[in-house]
């Protein structure tokens, strides 16, 4: 496979990596624009949540090339809020990738997840094991969002909870 190297070959928004995590046929569905979030209560819940928390921060969603949106910027720090760590590792791939997106831009930041329903953070630096598991998962969104028809719906424990549950499994 080819070496992911200039900035135009990762350019995928930052919820593709974190769905390529969570579920692909949303990745899939996602990327053809058929989305269900605008009437989902967990999508909504995550939406006050993150507008409430962190009322001091003044660099909130800051949007990159039009791209990747940000939740907080600082100095030293990018920051991602979110309403539970039950996905993590979709999370944690989430930053990572936007570590690596503005390391290819020349910027060097460190990741923080927090978690303030849980009052906790994860602390996210970008290693070489990571930036391979970024390329990778680049490769599998493109393949993913190319394909004519969408995987298989496979039942996980978060499809009851998730937007897209009517649309699979109506």
């Amino acid at each position: 496979m080819e070496d992911i190297q200039e900035i135009s070959d990762v350019r995928f928004q930052g919820i593709k990596i974190n769905y390529l995590y969570v579920c692909k046929r949303k990745l899939w569905l996602f990327s053809k624009n058929i989305t269900f979030e605008n009437t989902s209560d967990k999508v909504l819940l995550g939406k006050v949540l993150h507008e409430y928390s962190y009322p001091k921060e003044n660099t909130k969603e800051v949007l990159i090339d039009n791209l990747i949106m940000i939740d907080i910027l600082s100095d030293g720090s990018i920051r991602e809020v979110k309403y539970s760590s039950k996905m993590k590792e979709a999370d944690i791939m989430q930053v990572v990738y936007y570590l690596y997106y503005l390391k290819q831009k020349g910027i060097q930041k460190q990741g923080i997840i927090n978690y303030p329903k849980e009052k906790r953070k994860e602390v996210l630096e970008l290693t070489p094991e990571y930036e391979e598991k970024v390329k990778q998962a680049l490769k599998e969104i493109k393949k993913i969002t190319t394909k004519p028809i969408p995987p298989p719906a496979q039942k996980q424990k978060i499809c009851k909870s998730c937007a897209y549950y009517e649309f699979c499994w109506g």
